[in-house]
């Protein structure tokens, strides 16, 4: 097995010190909380007429499917890697995660339309039932989201799924909210206005989770690495003359990459310039992979015939040292 492989079959095995659950466990019993509420939830709107409380419905229905993605992203996740690909499939929880995320606006869009028609055209609503449904879909909720809680913070998509349960535990205060305001005061548009409020909080979870993982899959840097900083950094080393094709981007949101040329001034110092780049990268920036080549800046000559060329031309040497830098191992080429 690879040590990346390795390291991710530890991390999907590895078990809570308090709980003794790991976080795929954790994901199959939300997922099967949410979904047996659901249905519930689903029939309880339909009984009821409450738009908020079809809101929530619909709300847990995309999370159970956030979650079921979420649980066979972490399966690929851990799949060796492969000629076709070479990074293995770690990509594929930030491809959920987006995918949830693009849901969520989804359903928000729906219930938009549902309760602009509701506030122009108030409905009847079984209040008994509403707020039966909402106070039992509460505590579903919270009963997901503790479980969810104990889990890796680190995980876009324990996140993300923690973002959705969120959501579901708002729109259940929402649905309670309404059936207490419809109860004592007869105001049947505070259903659709309630949801209106869950609309907006929903979106700002989506937005941020969009945010996140659609800078992953465009290639780009982590917001927290500062791109001049860390060049600046490695000029600073001794012997190091220039850095040039600096690359960062993110495989995950935890799994950093870069890669960049680096030009020493001596063949000799090559192999420890390589060495205090990747305690520079480990230690300062928490990068532990990294593909790095040393070059030389200087000139020689081709056959005694030939002109006089850099030994930076490909056609000449190539590079001095090559470095790829997994967690807890160094080797040079």
């Amino acid at each position: 097995m690879s040590h990346e492989a390795h390291k991710c079959s530890s991390h999907v095995h590895s078990h809570d010190h308090t709980s003794g659950i790991d976080d795929s466990a954790r994901l199959l019993i939300a997922l099967l909380i949410i979904a047996a509420f659901a249905v519930i939830e689903v029939v309880g709107a339909l009984l009821s007429g409450s738009l908020a409380l079809l809101a929530d419905a619909g709300h847990m229905v995309t999370d159970g499917t956030a979650i079921g993605l979420a649980l066979v992203a972490r399966r690929l996740a851990c799949r060796e890697p492969t000629k076709q690909f070479t990074f293995g499939q770690h990509r594929a929880q930030v491809l959920a995660a987006f995918v949830n995320g693009l849901a969520l606006f989804a359903l928000i869009i729906f219930l938009l339309f549902e309760s602009i028609e509701r506030i122009t055209n108030p409905q009847d609503i079984d209040v008994k039932v509403m707020m039966s449904v909402a106070v039992l879909g509460l505590l579903a909720n919270f009963a997901a989201f503790a479980v969810l809680h104990g889990g890796s913070s680190n995980d876009v998509n324990m996140r993300g799924a923690l973002l959705h349960v969120i959501g579901d535990i708002l729109g259940s205060v929402a649905a309670i909210a309404s059936a207490v305001v419809i109860a004592t005061t007869g105001f049947l548009p505070a259903d659709p206005l309630v949801t209106l409020f869950v609309c907006v909080l929903i979106g700002k979870s989506a937005w941020q989770l969009i945010k996140e993982t659609g800078l992953v899959l465009l290639e780009g840097a982590p917001d927290h690495l500062d791109y001049d900083e860390l060049r600046q950094e490695v000029m600073s080393l001794p012997h190091v003359v220039a850095v040039e094709d600096l690359k960062m981007w993110m495989l995950t949101p935890e799994k950093t990459q870069i890669i960049m040329r680096v030009r020493v001034d001596e063949p000799v110092h090559g192999h420890d310039t390589l060495r205090a780049m990747e305690r520079i990268l480990s230690d300062m920036f928490g990068i532990e992979h990294s593909t790095i080549q040393i070059e030389i800046a200087a000139t020689a000559k081709r056959p005694e015939d030939g002109p006089k060329t850099s030994l930076n031309d490909p056609d000449v040497v190539g590079s001095a040292f090559s470095s790829q830098v997994h967690p807890g191992t160094s080797s040079i080429h």
